[in-house]
This record gives structure tokens, sequence and C-alpha cells, in this order.
């Protein structure tokens, strides 16, 4: 049952979509006998996400199992101004392969399928994506979630190389043109961004 139909629950402070139900048939003696695996996405709107699967006879119970996984294995992601990613970046898992872009105000969250769950969950406003590879949701979301987890700040890149942010990000904006005052704004931006 491949469906795009996706499942909003307001869980405390987590918001989890249903990304797929898949029913399996076992052929038995006296006939067939049914399972269910669930795939969601589960996420707090603030840059936390993880995703789980579960398998179970009935699908409430197939839900849950996935949902109690997604929860315990959670990622954060660092986000720009709250709103999109800070960089562009590609993401691999099996044959599915996924391309993450940075995106200006008012854009949205261009994305299909499992893709824009994941969006949703995390909180993003402003992002354009591409699947490149494969369509099977699973691995549409791993390699979704690989790419996320290779995102990095520009604070991170600073604390690593013992520099400033604005020097991180002055280095980038002098080379568009910019002129000094945009590089102390996008500075002052990522202080208040933490």
């Amino acid at each position: 049952m491949a469906r795009n139909d996706f499942r909003d629950r307001a869980d405390s402070e987590f918001v989890d979509k249903l990304v797929h139900i898949n029913r399996v048939a076992k052929v038995v003696k006296g006939g067939r006998r049914f399972g269910f695996a669930a795939l969601v996405v589960v996420g707090d709107g603030k840059g936390r996400v993880g995703f789980g699967h579960g398998k179970a006879r009935e699908v409430p119970e197939a839900i849950r199992k996935a949902t109690e996984t997604a929860k315990k294995g959670m990622i954060r992601v660092p986000l720009r101004e709250g709103r999109t990613l800070h960089h562009d970046i590609t993401g691999r898992h099996g044959a599915g392969k996924v391309l993450l872009r940075a995106a200006p105000p008012g854009t949205g969250i261009i994305a299909g399928g499992p893709m824009r769950a994941v969006f949703e969950c995390i909180g993003v406003q402003d992002v354009v994506t591409k699947s490149q590879g494969s369509s099977n949701p699973y691995n549409m979301v791993r390699a979704t979630f690989e790419a996320l987890k290779n995102q990095v700040s520009p604070r991170t890149v600073a604390a690593k190389r013992g520099k400033k942010v604005a020097e991180i990000i002055g280095r980038r904006s002098r080379d568009r043109g910019a002129d000094k005052e945009a590089v102390e704004a996008a500075d002052a931006a990522e202080v208040a961004d933490a």
C-alpha cells in the first residue's frame, strides 16, 4: 500500500508523520496472514528529527513501534535563521541519492513524498530538494538523514579552526564582493541563531 497520506499527531512536543505502510502476506495452511510495516518520521519542529521502522500484525501497533524507534534515534540539525539549511549537500543510502539545497525566504518546502515529511518535522520552511536515485521511501529517508548528519553550521567550522564566525562568513561574502556591513550583519545573525 504505497500511499502519500501523511499523518500528523501533536504528541507532547513532537510531530510525527506516517510516511509509508507496507502490507506483507505470509501464506499458511489456512490461508494468508497479513503483517504491516510502518515508516514514521518524528521531529520537534526546532531542528531535531528521527525516523523509525516498525512491524506488527496490526497497523496501529506497527506505527507505535516505529514512533518509539524514531524518538530513540533523533539527531540535531543546525538550521540557518531557524528556517533553512546552511549549505547545499548530497546524501546517499543504497540506490537512494538526494540533493538538498538552501533556499531564500518564501520558497517553501519543495520536496517530494518522504523528504517533505522529514523537513516538515525538522521545522525547515525553505528548502529545495531533488531525489536522483531510488524512489523507495526507506532509502530516500535514510539518504536524507545521511545528508542532514553532514550539515555543519559556520559556528562549528569556526570552533574547529579556532576562528571567529565573522571570519568564516566574511571570507565567503568577500568572494562575492559584499561590503563589511554585510559581513557584520551575517555575524550578528549567526550569533542570534544560537
